[in-house]
């Protein structure tokens, strides 16, 4: 970072992806949910896989669920580069989060919860 912040930027962004949000745990994903307005959600998970949208989905309250189905199904055929930056701006979320301690995200062995 202190030699090229914009490298250690992309080296950052290639950890964490959209797709490993289905890795967090719940408490996690309903904090990132309060941060992440419903439309750019609704944008970012178009074309997203089932295991990702139930985790999302099951994190919600039927009311917010209702309303993010509906928002995704009123956006029709979106350009990939769209759902692309949505999906970035998600996971600026998801990073904001770790930085300041809200949630973690688990990175191997180190990270591993013992009870």
């Amino acid at each position: 970072r202190d030699i090229d912040e914009e490298l250690a930027d992309e080296v950052r962004a290639l950890m964490f992806v959209f797709d490993d949000i289905v890795t967090l745990d719940d408490r996690s994903i309903q904090r990132v949910l309060q941060d992440v307005a419903t439309a750019e959600l609704a944008l970012a998970m178009k074309g997203a896989n089932d295991e990702l949208s139930d985790a999302i989905l099951r994190n919600m309250s039927s009311r917010a669920k209702e309303s993010l189905l509906e928002e995704i199904d009123l956006l029709g055929p979106v350009r990939r580069s769209d759902v692309d930056v949505a999906r970035t701006k998600v996971i600026a979320a998801v990073r904001l989060l770790e930085e300041a301690g809200e949630i973690v995200i688990a990175r191997g062995e180190e990270n591993e919860l013992i009870e």
